[in-house]
């Protein structure tokens, strides 16, 4: 670079202003008398930009402690106030989605009129829920529905999220949550309480370590 100012652009004239960096082969306007086994030192100086980086940097620090450590500012409020506008706007989804999807937010309930219980053993027939459980529901590769030993629980609550969730990892229960409505979810677990106790053809052994009779 031309130690010429005048025949540098204006680019040129930034970079030499920032860098203040000396031509090469003009070592000797800069070499000091310091000389170490035939190695002269340059006596360069910092650069402009990395000394008004520095400065900033400063500066920064300077208001960044008085903010925190002398001014109002203090990020454990910020932390519990971002915390609670969070919380508010879940509720207001929630109150919004419940609006819009009321079934989702209502406890399963259970059926017992014969109307209902009908209904439900069509599902139990129509989505071959018989295939592991039997038509009568003794039980086969899946479970034995009719005694007091269960799996993951009995009652309706358990038995509706079981249907809805699936059953164990690796035993074949599919989650119904996406194919059958929660009305009809709600059928198949009334009629599934409604098999409590019966006699059935070939009853499998009880499995499970939770009882349960239906009461």
């Amino acid at each position: 670079m031309s130690n010429n100012i005048e025949n540098l652009s204006a680019w040129q004239k930034f970079i030499k202003k920032m860098t203040k960096a000396n031509e090469i082969g003009k070592e000797e306007d800069i070499m000091t008398d310091h000389d170490y086994d035939g190695i002269r030192e340059l006596d360069n100086v910092l650069p402009p930009w990395w000394l008004y980086g520095f400065y900033i940097t400063i500066a920064i620090s300077i208001f960044y402690y008085i903010m925190v450590f002398m001014g109002n500012y203090n990020q454990e409020k910020e932390y519990a106030d971002s915390v609670e506008e969070g919380k508010k706007e879940v509720e207001a989804w929630i109150a919004q989605d419940k609006k819009a999807h009321p079934e989702k937010y209502t406890e399963a309930k259970a059926y017992t009129d014969a109307a209902h219980l009908a209904k439900g053993k069509e599902l139990f027939a129509s989505k071959t829920c018989f295939a592991c459980h039997a038509v009568d529901g003794g039980g086969g590769i899946g479970p034995n529905l009719t005694d007091d030993k269960w799996i993951l629980g009995g009652g309706v609550k358990n038995i509706f999220n079981t249907i809805t969730k699936g059953g164990r990892p690796g035993k074949g229960m599919v989650a119904w949550e996406n194919s059958i409505s929660k009305e009809e979810r709600q059928l198949l677990a009334s009629y599934i309480i409604s098999l409590q106790g019966k006699k059935t053809a070939n009853p499998k052994a009880a499995e499970g370590d939770i009882i349960w009779n239906g009461k």
